[in-house]
This record gives structure tokens, sequence and C-alpha cells, in this order.
């Protein structure tokens, strides 16, 4: 009976934490966190039934492994294709985009860019600037926050606004 006990509190707390990290990828807006939530303190419950050993071990695994799985999810959370969505609140694309027929090009001079690499002057959170030699362009990032001081390439022109992509 301990052993059935011990293996079904460690189940739990096992399921708990996929169900977090399906989270991540899959945001629920908290169904699934407060399912794996409490999945994890029925593990915890079982395995306080076999000894309060395991039920401290259990009780530190959840205070640990939650948190940082957690904080994990939230750094990788903005690099899925709904995470930047999230973010960026729109579609973002790779540069590959068509542009209607009968609407304005970007400038050539913008769109000779593309490709080319650039240094992050003030932090992109998602708008910001850039520098390509000695002159600063307005910049958007593809993704998340990207520093200053950081280098970025130009995927993409959108009006006079560079799309950058970390490198």
């Amino acid at each position: 009976m301990p052993e059935t006990m011990l293996l079904l509190g460690f189940g739990l707390m096992g399921v708990a934490l996929l169900l977090l990290i399906v989270d991540i990828f899959i945001p629920t807006f908290g169904a699934l966190a407060l399912t794996s939530l409490a999945l994890a303190i029925g593990g915890v419950v079982c395995l306080f039934r076999v000894s309060p050993t395991w039920g401290l071990i259990g009780t530190g695994m959840i205070a640990i492994g939650g948190p940082t799985v957690f904080f994990l999810g939230l750094q990788i959370m903005p690099s899925t294709p709904l995470g930047r969505k999230l973010v960026l609140g729109s579609d973002v694309g790779d540069g590959d985009e068509k542009a209607p027929p009968g609407a304005a090009g970007p400038d050539k001079q913008l769109a000779a860019l593309i490709g080319s690499e650039a240094i992050v002057v003030s932090d992109l959170r998602p708008i910001g600037t850039v520098r390509v030699g000695e002159t600063r362009y307005d910049a958007m990032s593809t993704t998340t926050l990207v520093r200053a001081g950081a280098t970025v390439r130009i995927v993409s022109v959108e009006a006079s606004t560079l799309k950058v992509m970390p490198l």
C-alpha cells in the first residue's frame, strides 16, 4: 500500500508538471495551471500519507520546481508563435509577405537594408531604435524585448519601420 501511494503521489506531481509545460505553449488563461496546482497538491497529500519525510520532499519539489517552470515558461512563451501574437498584438511574419496589389512599397533605401545586421540603440519593447553604420532607424522587434547593444538582423520593412529579429 505505501508503494502505491508513493507512486500515485509522484505520478500526480509528474502530470502536474506536464500540464504546466503544456500551458506554456497553449495558453489556457489559467485553466491548465489551476488543474496542475490541484494535481500537485493531491500528489503531496499522497506523499504525506506514506510518511512525513516523503511529504516534505514533495512539498520542496513543488515549492522549487513550480516557480522554476513558471519563470522558464515566461522566458520561452514569447518565442512561440502564439506568444509573439500575445506580445506584439498581431501576426508576425518572417519578412516573406507580399504587399497587396496597389499598396505602396517601402522606401527603396530601407528595402535595401533587408538582410543586413544592425545594433540596437534603444531597447526594442517591441519598438525602438537601431543603428546601421552611422544612421539610426526606427525598428520593431519580431519577437520580444531586445536590449540595447544587441545585434539584430533586418527581416522586412513596414512603412518606414524596420522589422528586426535578434541574432
